[in-house]
């Protein structure tokens, strides 16, 4: 990653730039990964490009499974498409290399006009080998697993296994190479992950005797200088001296982290596309204490051990959280943790049941560079109770719901957030109102709230609105000027007072329109709101809608 140099103006216009370059048949830059004054961006094509993505099952990788993946990304209104790739199926024989899948999930996706974000599910995916080449997998000679205290072979692969290391490295370098020749000039594939939640269960650490000697050596000096022991230590020295009862999950973060490096770097010496891992959540609430079987996977770039993937994988972009726990605490929680001046905030995978949606506006809103529900496909599979029940179009709504109305501002979302000008809430599980702290005014988001007067008014009114049955209320802001707000929503009711200068000033609404951004990002107004719906503040319904708003003190 490296510093963004330029305004954002100038990004914008280097976007129309490349796209009138790729016409003419000239590629357009590289997708890149940038940042400013802690903030980050993903550029696509010259300019800060939003994820509205969508992640397929695991088995939709490949060519007759994709066409139950293309209906389901366009109900869902996506402009990405996150899917893997798996070692097995483009190295069935050792050395022997098949990309027609590849070739085909790339033309396809240039028809359907969506990105691409290609998941390499090598040596691991959610911890075990299943991906691997069934001639790599089943050789635990050549292809060590870990082993456990007593001395027995487990079912994950070991991080220090050479020949592994090795194996998998050729054929990402050979998919990253292929990747190179096939999408150059089009620039489909903008970010590749690399693995998929790493860790074990159940084990704190490999204990063969390669990884042995490791744990018994000294800490690496870039470890040493990111990560602090959370309990007094030596200041270096063997992982045990330096980090006590933490050592072990230390050691684990570091073995995998160390591994991804070799491929991502390998990897992007051919291609250099933005890389990023992801992992199974910690609980975010949870105090932090030495592991204990069960009470988190190990090994992953989870939270606490973010500073030791930095550490360890330099060309790694991202530490990304999956989010599985649906409870709103937990969500927030694992926002603020993963967001860092140091780490952009992107969430590749999030459950796919309805209660789920709300947080595209709390996650968008807070400048993520994207957001992809997992199993958004037509594929008879469902994952609940981890996700939705249904697999059909009932599934894809909600979603879809509100990615149409971020769609056509997907650059201009990425701008303001680049510049720090976006802000987003969901509804709580306690449904309580939310604040929000904008430049000299404070945004209130209350739910569960009749468009007509206020609550006190109607004491004896036990009716609540359709479709508030459960939490599913959110809104995002975009401040576009010092008193100009785009702002999304459903299911919640704002009000703005003024802060800051306008803290204590009597205002108004100036002018609220109902409407919508073009594909050319142009502001189309469809409804001027006045009266009634504005008198209690603005209030969005179930379906959501794009309000422009101005307000001003008197």
């Amino acid at each position: 990653m490296f510093t963004f140099p330029r305004s954002i103006a100038a990004a914008v216009v280097a976007a129309s730039l490349a796209s009138l370059a790729a016409q003419a048949g000239a590629a357009a830059p590289l997708p890149q990964l940038v940042q400013k004054d802690g903030r980050h961006a993903l550029m696509v094509d010259g300019a800060p490009f939003t994820i509205l993505g969508v992640q397929a099952h695991n088995s939709s990788n490949s060519v007759a499974a994709l066409k139950q993946v293309w209906p389901a990304v366009m109900d869902v209104h996506a402009n990405t498409l996150e899917i893997p790739v798996a070692w097995e199926q483009v190295e069935p024989v050792e050395g022997k290399f098949d990309f027609s899948y590849v070739d085909a999930l790339v033309k396809q996706a240039r028809q359907h006009k969506v990105r691409l974000v290609l998941l390499w599910f090598g040596a691991w995916k959610n911890t075990t080998p299943q991906y691997m080449p069934g001639w790599a997998k089943f050789d635990n000679q050549r292809f060590p697993r870990m082993v456990d205290k007593a001395g027995k072979p487990i079912y994950c692969m070991s991080p220090f296994g050479e020949e592994t290391l090795k194996a998998d490295r050729k054929a990402f370098v050979a998919f990253m190479t292929h990747l190179r020749k096939l999408d150059e000039d089009h620039r489909t594939v903008i970010m590749v992950q690399v693995e998929n939640e790493m860790g074990t269960y159940s084990q704190a650490r490999d204990y063969g005797a390669k990884a042995e000697a490791a744990f018994r050596q000294a800490v690496p000096p870039a470890v040493l200088a990111r990560k602090k022991s959370p309990v007094p230590g030596a200041a270096s020295g063997t992982w045990s001296e330096v980090y006590g009862p933490y050592a072990d999950e230390y050691f684990h973060a570091w073995s995998f982290a160390r591994y991804v490096e070799e491929l991502a770097k390998a990897g992007r010496a051919v291609y250099n596309l933005p890389m990023y891992v992801n992992n199974n959540l910690r609980d975010p609430l949870a105090p932090i204490v030495p592991w204990k079987n069960e009470n988190f996977v190990p090994g992953g770039p989870t939270y606490d051990v973010i500073d030791i993937y930095k550490a360890a994988a330099p060309h790694i972009d991202i530490a990304a959280p999956d989010i599985y726990q649906p409870e709103s605490a937990k969500v927030a929680a694992d926002l603020d943790l993963f967001q860092r001046p140091d780490n952009a905030l992107m969430v590749p995978e999030m459950g796919n049941s309805a209660n789920y949606a709300r947080y595209l506006y709390q996650i968008l809103g807070r400048g993520s560079l994207g957001v992809a529900p997992f199993g958004i496909d037509y594929f008879d599979y469902s994952n609940f109770p981890l996700g939705a029940k249904g697999t059909d179009k009932a599934m894809a709504e909600p979603f879809g719901n509100i990615m149409a109305v971020f769609r056509p501002m997907e650059r201009l979302w990425a701008k303001w957030a680049f510049e720090g000008r976006t802000h987003g809430v969901a509804e709580s599980d306690e449904r309580t109102p939310q604040t929000i702290a904008l430049k000299n005014w404070k945004a209130t988001v209350s739910f569960r709230e009749w468009q007509f007067g206020e609550k006190t008014w109607f004491p004896d009114l036990k009716d609540t609105p359709a479709g508030t049955e459960t939490p599913n209320g959110g809104v995002a802001i975009a401040q576009t000027g010092d008193n100009t707000f785009i702002i999304v929503g459903q299911y919640a009711r704002i009000k703005l007072d003024g802060d800051g200068v306008n803290a204590g000033k009597p205002s108004l609404w100036d002018r609220v329109e109902e409407g919508h951004f073009d594909g050319a990002g142009k502001w189309v107004m469809e409804r001027l709101w006045n009266g009634d719906q504005v008198d209690y503040g603005l209030n969005f319904k179930g379906k959501p809608l794009v309000l422009k708003v101005t307000i001003a003190t008197y």
